[in-house]
């Protein structure tokens, strides 16, 4: 239960500098009067400020700002709830939100909002709404229960049995269930994405392993025909080499011998030819000439003679010997073409050689670079690292698969938690429970007022109201006086229901102009029969400007006046 204490303020609508103060406690009934436009709603506008930051009629949070003074609004309420008295101080111009427990202040959340939210949720346990559907009835901005729309019937009935907790516990297991469809949504994309790399790691391994064999087979082919390419040039140059061998010297030798007797002979030839001239010459002189040139003596027959058969007999010598050694050349240009022929195609095979060589250095590297090529597949395309990477990707998978099931599990559990918490759920069940209670207060109220209907409310909060004579009719059929009527019969159940839950119970009653609306004589006696009725833990206000027809009625009067502009509390506690 909440139990209010004090209140006080200043400089707040039309209150000066000075502290104006009001004891909830001291009296039971309390009266509150004074002129129209003295002040006397400004207490609830000044309670509701420094509970919720706004006041309790429509009014901006600028214009709660004395507009004389124009600076130092604060207002300061004291309360106990859950056996700890706390201090809320709330002020403009400047600026002030400050919670006060036994004295030391509540650490202040970076935002005016989620400090709020630990005054109304964790110590109040109301909200705007609620407080006033049980602490005030009002005939200004005050909106009866009956005018609310149905959620906001349901809020103020989830407040005073407190089970909005259940409200809150849906949002966050929305919240949650929200995280889990996401979270299964991305596990199913991460399965899906698992299972084409399963299926791209299962056609890797087999395309390794077919290109592999493949590859492996092609290089190992080119290795053999590299090879054998090389073993038959080797063998090509081991006959290439034995005939250079065998031929290339003796040919040279004979070329040399050839080309030595071919030079000797030819010499022979000249000497030959050049005594064969010779003795032509001088045979032709014997013929020619019958005196010597030298001694000018007559060259006889006998000497001609002797001289020319000598000479043709020394010429046919020479021819012999010349044609002995034209022959004999010709044998030896013939050994020595021979010998050079040889040699040329020593010269040949050598070049064979050489080109052939050449292609075994070629081959050997085409070999060794094969062989690097063959080793590097063997590193690249190893199919036990590309099986255990689809193990991996496999346990991966199962991995996921336990996590979805894990996450679906709860995403159900929490969709049974969502029906149960849901307005059809939990609340509605604890509703029906009340309904009965509430029903029946209100009409017990109606009759204490002199209001004999049928008053019922439906799990959906949709009221029903019949007559004596069983008519039905609803909230907007009847007038003013007897919305009134309902308007307070549901005032004391919320209190009466608030009061049995214990959750948003409190002393405070305020009643702003109730006596001065549709009420009859009658109307009132009753009322005040309610109020009377009410336990010692109750401390009720009522605001009225007609206070001289009441203010016997109460224990308490506390006047409101206007003076220079400034309103005062002039008597009361």
């Amino acid at each position: 239960m909440i139990t209010f204490k004090n209140l006080r303020w200043k400089n707040f609508l039309s209150t000066g500098n000075s502290w104006s103060t009001i004891d909830f406690v001291s009296h039971k009934t309390n009266l509150m009067i004074g002129q129209n436009g003295a002040g006397k709603s400004t207490m609830l506008d000044a309670l509701a400020f420094a509970l919720f930051g706004k006041a309790h009629r429509n009014i901006s949070k600028n214009q709660l700002v004395n507009s004389i003074n124009n600076k130092d609004c604060v207002v300061e309420v004291t309360f106990v709830a859950h056996s700890q008295e706390f201090l809320i101080r709330r002020g403009i111009k400047p600026n002030v939100f400050e919670i006060y427990k036994s004295g030391e202040m509540i650490n202040q959340s970076s935002h005016a909002k989620e400090y709020q939210k630990i005054l109304e949720q964790n110590i109040l346990k109301l909200n705007h709404k609620s407080f006033h559907q049980i602490v005030v009835l009002g005939s200004s901005s005050f909106i009866p229960f009956m005018q609310l729309s149905a959620q906001n019937r349901r809020d103020v009935i989830e407040d005073l049995l407190d089970i909005n907790v259940f409200s809150k516990m849906n949002g966050i297991l929305k919240e949650k269930t929200a995280n889990l469809k996401e979270q299964i949504k991305d596990v199913t994309h991460h399965m899906e994405v698992n299972k084409t790399k399963q299926a791209a790691q299962r056609t890797l391994i087999a395309s390794v392993k077919q290109l592999t064999t493949e590859a492996k087979e092609e290089k190992l082919k080119l290795i053999e025909d590299y090879r054998n390419e090389i073993e038959t040039l080797n063998a090509a140059n081991a006959t290439l080499s034995s005939f250079v061998e065998d031929q290339l010297l003796p040919s040279t030798e004979r070329k040399q011998a050839a080309q030595t007797k071919i030079n000797e002979l030819t010499t022979f030839r000249a000497k030959f030819e050049a005594d064969i001239k010779k003795l032509v010459k001088e045979l032709r002189f014997f013929e020619e000439n019958d005196t010597c040139p030298t001694c000018t003596q007559p060259i006889t027959e006998e000497t001609k003679e002797s001289h020319i058969v000598e000479g043709k007999a020394r010429a046919k010598e020479l021819s012999d010997a010349l044609q002995t050694a034209e022959v004999s050349l010709g044998r030896r240009n013939e050994v020595l073409a021979s010998a050079e022929e040889q040699i040329a195609k020593c010269r040949e095979a050598q070049s064979e050689l050489h080109a052939n060589n050449q292609s075994i250095s070629q081959f050997q590297s085409a070999i060794n670079r094969t062989q690097g090529e063959l080793d590097k597949l063997n590193e690249q395309h190893d199919v036990n690292e590309a099986k255990a990477e689809l193990d991996r990707i496999k346990e991966e998978d199962n991995e996921l698969t336990y996590t979805k099931l894990t996450l679906s599990d709860q995403f159900n559990y929490n969709m049974v938690m969502s029906t149960m918490l849901k307005d059809t759920g939990i609340k509605t069940k604890i509703v029906k429970q009340y309904l009965p209670v509430i029903n029946k207060l209100v009409n017990q109220y109606l009759q204490i007022l002199d209001f004999y209907v049928s008053f019922n409310l439906d799990e959906a909060f949709q009221e029903t109201i019949r007559s004596r004579y069983r008519d039905s009719f609803t909230y907007d059929s009847f007038s003013e006086g007897e919305k009134q009527r309902i308007d307070l019969a549901l005032l004391f159940t919320w209190r009466q229901i608030a009061k049995m839950k214990n959750s948003v119970a409190t002393n405070l009653l305020i009643l702003d102009e109730t006596f001065d609306s549709s009420l009859d004589l009658d109307g009132v006696d009753n009322l005040m029969k309610i109020i009377y009725s009410l336990g010692e833990d109750t401390n009720v206000f009522v605001i009225s400007h007609k206070g001289q027809m009441i203010d016997t009625l109460f224990q308490n009067k506390i006047e409101i006046v206007k003076e220079k502009n400034f309103s005062r509390i002039k008597n009361g506690t």
